[in-house]
């Protein structure tokens, strides 16, 4: 019996919508990066960007548990001395762009490299409940009903 290797002609992308608000944050990330790779689907190959598109919406709404708002904290340095910076995931959810923190959250979880880049480009995220792909006829995943502990 010979392994089955997907290509990239054969690969077929859905696109989903995926709700988030009161979803947990680690537990919906999990679930888009695991969509993302497309690791769900039987023909899964490693090496070939074979997963989905999905859509985030009301990214600002996303449940985080414990004391994470305020001590979780997010740093960058700027490239100059002393240039440190750091923001906490509540200053960043409160700030101009909140889909920043599923954003991160999804992109620590997928490989590290040009393919994992190529995946993240899959995702789309919006802080509100409107988005821009009405013409690609998006499912709606309900990652919020598949476990009781997805939702707080």
């Amino acid at each position: 019996m010979k392994t089955y290797s997907m290509k990239p002609s054969e690969v077929e992308k859905k696109w989903w919508i995926v709700d988030a608000e009161d979803v947990v944050l680690g537990r919906l990330a999990s679930q888009i990066a695991l969509r993302l790779r497309g690791k769900h689907k039987a023909g899964f190959t490693p090496h070939i960007d074979c997963g989905d598109n999905v859509i985030v919406i009301n990214a600002d709404k996303v449940r985080l548990t414990g004391r994470k708002r305020q001590f979780d904290t997010h740093y960058w340095h700027t490239g100059y001395p002393g240039g440190i910076k750091k923001r906490t995931k509540g200053q960043i959810l409160d700030s101009e762009h909140p889909e920043r923190v599923i954003m991160m959250a999804v992109k620590r979880m997928l490989p590290k490299g040009p393919l994992g880049r190529k995946q993240l480009t899959s995702l789309r995220v919006f802080a509100g409940p409107e988005h821009t792909h009405e013409a690609q006829k998006p499912e709606i995943w309900d990652i919020a009903g598949m476990n009781p502990k997805n939702k707080r």
